[in-house]
């Protein structure tokens, strides 16, 4: 079983690659389409979804050493990293801050209950990271995964239109917003404008990891506790 929903899920995301690099538009964007498919495919087997998570743990667990090859890039742009740390940390200190506040100001808003909200609070980091925190502040890591997709899909897709119309130029400032906007599809989009722009969208989807992780042992807890 393990196996099966690996290779089925392999398969289906590279199918969805390859669509969305041929007609590269929104709805062909893989981390969108590759979920749909696969829930048509599992609703079909008649495979729950927590059945599915269970087989395809293996891709789950490969998140957390993907993550850390991203320090490749980081260590051949060291110099130009060092010389705008000071920067970098303000900025992705902040961008954790408006993510965590306005998840729950929204929340509150519409009236959500405890445990959707402590597991839509970390939507803006990377897979492995959320579940943590999720798992720390009482969430649903299930329903944290689902949203960590969604933000990271439409921050992907969003991202670009935010960048032309605020007419960012720098490679810093674009690679900083892809990545805390919308963390590794963010990363993944940034490499469209080039290696120094994914750089510091690898810099700025670690950092809020990291910043959101004490964030979860400190400030959220306070947070929903109001």
């Amino acid at each position: 079983m393990t196996l099966l929903f690996t290779i089925i899920t392999y398969l289906v995301y590279r199918m969805a690659k390859k669509a969305y690099s041929k007609w590269a538009i929104p709805v062909f964007q893989p981390l969108l389409l590759a979920p749909i498919v696969l829930i048509g495919l599992i609703s079909l087997m008649h495979v729950t979804a927590n059945q599915y998570l269970e087989a395809s743990k293996w891709l789950t667990h490969m998140l957390g050493p993907a993550t850390v090859a991203f320090a490749i890039p980081i260590y051949k742009h060291l110099t130009i990293i060092k010389k705008y740390m000071g920067t970098i940390i303000v900025s992705i200190t902040a961008g954790t801050l408006a993510a965590i506040f306005s998840t729950y100001s929204l929340s509150k808003l519409v009236h959500l209950k405890y445990d959707f909200i402590t597991s839509i609070l970390p939507r803006s980091i990377t897979t492995p990271f959320a579940i943590e925190v999720s798992r720390e502040i009482g969430g649903v890591p299930t329903l944290t995964t689902v949203f960590v997709i969604l933000t990271g899909v439409i921050g992907a897709v969003v991202g670009p239109m935010v960048i032309r119309w605020l007419s960012i130029k720098t490679p810093i400032a674009k690679g900083l917003a892809l990545g805390m906007g919308a963390h590794g599809a963010g990363t993944n989009k940034a490499l469209d404008y080039g290696e120094q722009e994914a750089t510091f969208s690898s810099l700025a989807m670690i950092f809020a990891a990291w910043i959101t992780l004490i964030w979860g042992f400190s400030l959220i807890p306070v947070l929903i506790g109001i």
